[in-house]
């Protein structure tokens, strides 16, 4: 099986429900279809309520549908957003009317645990997903920064016939981290592949230098970071400031970093800035003729993931059983 192949099959052992919010949108709909006719995942689709025009098509999918304007648990969503933005200058009046945007209701449904993940991106901006993410649902405990990560898929290159699943973090939500969010980015990416791919997790904090060979404030920055992650997560295999190749390649490891447990086996790569983290996952993408999955969102107290708005129906699938696979055993709000 590939690794894909492998994703829906343990996401559909799981039998999780996932809130689907654009319900009006073509891709999400045949997704749905899909996901429903392979067990993969049990979705509920959330209507627009100002377009009650695409309600039939949703409907016909023969996937749950919830209505915001008539679902019994309005209250209670427009109560909790109400609690978590007060403080911000939200009344009660701007919460009720924010529970007519389907979005901001299936992230609600989801903090309140009565579904297991949002999946949204197809219709709405990155922006978006994450802004309601974070006013409902909010960072997992003890994680101050919420990052996104690649799971990039590539053809063989450390001597073996098999394919290999690299995670990419972060390549799409936090600019320019500082150590301590390359810390929270580096034990949430940790924890999501535990999840994810299903193998220990060997973390490199990437940098121009390795032990030490160059310097500058993103070396120290690297540096300062993995003395955090070790301080937080001690079990955690994770080294670094290391260079692309060190944490790759076990011939360069040996001469650059002979001392490293992670050095020349890392399956999770860290970026020090949002620069490098896109620019390194789209040019294996395209050198190498890698699949790039995601952007997974990390970090959150419940999955809520960001597809591209470029996504085709594969890619929802994908994405969606992959937030399965996120979802773990987070409290209700």
């Amino acid at each position: 099986m590939t690794f894909l192949e492998k994703v829906r099959a343990r996401a559909s052992a799981l039998g999780r429900r996932l809130a689907f919010p654009e319900s009006d949108d073509v891709r999400t709909l045949d997704a749905v279809r899909v996901l429903l006719r392979d067990r993969i995942v049990a979705p509920v689709l959330i209507l627009d309520p100002a377009r009650s025009e695409t309600h039939a098509a949703a409907r016909a999918t023969g996937a749950e549908v919830v209505d915001p304007a008539s679902d019994q648990r309005a209250t209670r969503a427009r109560d909790l957003l109400f609690e978590r933005r007060r403080k911000k200058g939200l009344t009660r009046d701007e919460a009720e009317r924010h529970m007519a945007n389907p979005l901001l209701f299936a992230d609600a449904l989801v903090a309140l645990g009565e579904l297991d993940g949002c999946v949204a991106g197809a219709t709405h901006t990155t922006a978006d997903v994450l802004r309601a993410a974070l006013w409902l649902i909010g960072p997992e405990k003890g994680v101050r920064t919420v990052s996104s990560a690649f799971y990039m898929v590539t053809p063989p290159f450390r001597g073996t016939s098999e394919s290999e699943v690299l995670t990419f973090t972060d390549s799409a939500v936090v600019p320019y981290p500082t150590a301590t969010q390359v810390a929270d980015i580096a034990i949430a990416a940790a924890e999501d592949r535990r999840r994810i791919v299903g193998d220990e997790p060997h973390i490199a904090l990437l940098s121009f230098s390795t032990k030490g060979s160059g310097a500058g404030e993103s070396v120290t920055k690297m540096t300062d970071a993995l003395s955090e992650i070790r301080r937080r997560a001690p079990d955690l295999f994770v080294d670094g400031e290391l260079q692309g190749d060190a944490a790759l390649i076990v011939e360069v490891a040996t001469r650059k970093a002979p001392e490293s447990k992670v050095a020349g086996r890392a399956n999770v790569l860290v970026f020090p800035s949002l620069d490098a983290g896109n620019i390194a996952y789209k040019l294996v993408q395209r050198l190498a003729d890698a699949s790039a999955i995601g952007p997974i969102i990390q970090g959150l107290r419940r999955p809520c993931s960001d597809l591209s708005r470029g996504a085709v129906v594969d890619d929802i699938i994908n994405v969606a059983a992959i937030t399965a696979l996120q979802s773990g055993a987070a409290p209700a709000a």
